[in-house]
């Protein structure tokens, strides 16, 4: 069967509009009851190919006699008669890619639509073939992610754009978001896009994963043994999970800054005012205003602190003091962990961080934010000395930084205090990105969400967040109604910069019966040929 032959087809358009997509009859031997929202159709033009979702199915009727007094069902034949002549399925079609006859335009590719078909195009699903042709085929610079609905063709990723910006990965609780991070995160070390470092809360990507239902999953160290180090906050839970450490981190109480506790004061409830204050301490005691603080009885304070409130120094106090206790903190930091993880990214080693039993949110705030906030600020100084040098062969390899709960650190009210918030509107400047996982992307940033270059969501059930995340993309209200409809578990939407086009998707495996595929040399499959490509669109 040639890949003409095997496209099935639907019906012909009958009316539509640019911003609202088209309506397509459905053909009286198309069922519509087999038809889905999310499937691909291509609808045949007089001069151009069209490339777009369905995103509605409706029933309708020529008479409206037949609603008001509906015929007897019960015998098989009168129902046959009148579907397809008095009853009938419409489609609603959003476009999205199209593509002209001509010798130039099939150079160019498939572009964004900017017209619509004539009435009475016919419209196909798509098969196969036609996706395969749109996403590319997995090579070098594209990652097989999935499949879309309904379908065996791979969905590729471009990696290549996909690390140029920020991008972002939603979901509620318990749809997958973890899953689709290791497989992003596995196709990035395979295929060298980029250096990642991961600041791993729920200790999934290191050494192993969990999975819910099923065995525990490796994790990128077991697949990529030589192109992984994992730094543990707690090295006693680490090695008691049977996780390989290649460092564990101390990190002193003077490598703590003003900024990095202003960050915590709702985590630590801190007053306005106790915020405020940690910066005059700090030019008075120095690097040693943690332990000067903690130690320091009120009345004993330095003129300079004169100004000061009793129950504002007591209250800073009681949030410093939760810091004190961590068990990773210190009085001298052991070596320099900034300096440490540098070391191995500069070498092309990715790093995830794990964090052990600490994974509460003070913990993962002030660790995560202190070190990328350092670790940025080398890159932005080796960025710039490489710039004014003019050799790009001395920038510093991409780095990706991967944070979960991001709307602790991205919400309005810190976003702009944050380094994440820097990294995410600079958009790669000094050739740093964030990967940010979230269950609850409505408390991001709305200028943040902007700058994500591609996301990709599992079910969302709060219609904020359903907001958030599809903000400013063409078609908005054509994919709430997929996003809507993806099924709880296995199922995503992904839409942006790095994919041609909005499509919804099953992620690929990850399980025993596809590690081979992420570790190095992994099998790529056959990138489709020039006359493929002419083929698909003549």
């Amino acid at each position: 069967m040639t890949a003409e032959n095997a496209r099935e087809h639907l019906g012909i358009v009958v009316s539509g509009s640019l911003t609202g997509g088209v309506e397509v009859r459905l053909e009286s031997s198309s069922s519509v009851e087999e038809v889905v929202v999310g499937r691909y159709v291509t609808v045949e033009g007089e001069k151009r190919r069209f490339f777009g979702m369905i995103t509605d199915i409706t029933l309708g009727t020529t008479n409206d006699q037949i609603t008001r007094n509906p015929p007897d069902t019960t015998d098989p034949f009168i129902t046959k008669v009148l579907a397809g002549t008095s009853t009938f399925g419409t489609l609603h079609i959003l476009p999205m890619l199209t593509m002209g006859g001509s010798a130039a335009e099939l150079l160019e590719g498939p572009q964004p639509v900017k017209t619509v078909p004539a009435h009475f195009s016919t419209v196909n699903l798509a098969s196969d073939y036609d996706m395969g042709l749109i996403f590319g085929e997995e090579s070098e610079q594209r990652l097989w992610i999935g499949n879309p609905l309904d379908m065996e063709t791979r969905l590729c990723l471009n990696l290549e754009e996909f690390v140029k910006r920020s991008n972002g990965i939603f979901g509620k609780s318990g749809t997958g978001k973890t899953f689709l991070t290791r497989i992003l995160l596995a196709g990035m070390l395979q295929k060298s896009k980029a250096v990642n470092l991961v600041f791993d809360m729920q200790n999934e990507y290191g050494w192993q994963g969990t999975n819910e239902g099923g065995p525990p999953v490796k994790g990128l160290k077991q697949l990529f043994p030589s192109n992984v180090a994992v730094f543990t906050l707690d090295e006693q839970n680490s090695r008691g999970r049977g996780a390989s450490v290649d460092a564990v981190v101390k990190i002193g109480f003077g490598e703590v800054e003003p900024e990095d506790v202003a960050l915590l004061r709702q985590t630590l409830n801190l007053t306005d005012q106790a915020v405020e204050t940690i910066y005059q301490l700090n030019r008075i005691f120095g690097n040693n205003w943690i332990q000067k603080t903690l130690s320091t009885k009120f009345d004993e304070l330095p003129e300079g602190l004169a100004s000061i409130h009793e129950s504002t120094f007591k209250n800073l106090q009681r949030g410093l003091a939760t810091i004190a206790r961590l068990p990773f903190m210190q009085a001298q930091g052991a070596g320099n962990t900034v300096n440490d993880i540098l070391a191995y990214l500069d070498r092309g080693i990715n790093v995830v961080l794990e964090f052990g039993r600490h994974r509460d949110i003070t913990t993962y705030v002030l660790v995560s934010n202190m070190l990328s906030r350092r670790i940025y600020n080398h890159y932005q100084k080796r960025t710039e000395e490489s710039m004014a040098a003019g050799d790009d062969n001395t920038k510093p390899r991409p780095l990706v930084i991967t944070i979960e709960e991001a709307h602790k650190f991205l919400n309005p009210e810190v976003a702009d205090q944050t380094i994440f918030g820097t990294i995410a509107r600079e958009m790669r400047k000094y050739n740093v990105t964030l990967l940010v996982i979230d269950q609850r992307p409505s408390g991001i940033d709305e200028e943040v969400m902007s700058q994500l270059g591609t996301k990709i969501t599992c079910l969302l059930d709060n219609e904020r967040d359903i907001d958030a995340v599809l903000g400013g993309v063409s078609g908005k209200n054509e994919l709430k109604s997929v996003l809507a409809r993806l099924a709880a578990k296995q199922q995503a939407l992904i839409f942006g910069h790095a994919v041609p086009m909005p499509v919804a998707f099953k992620p690929r495996d990850y399980s025993a019966d596809s590690y081979k595929e992420f570790m190095p040399g992994g099998k790529a499959a056959k990138k489709p040929s020039e006359k493929d490509i002419e083929d698909l669109w003549k």
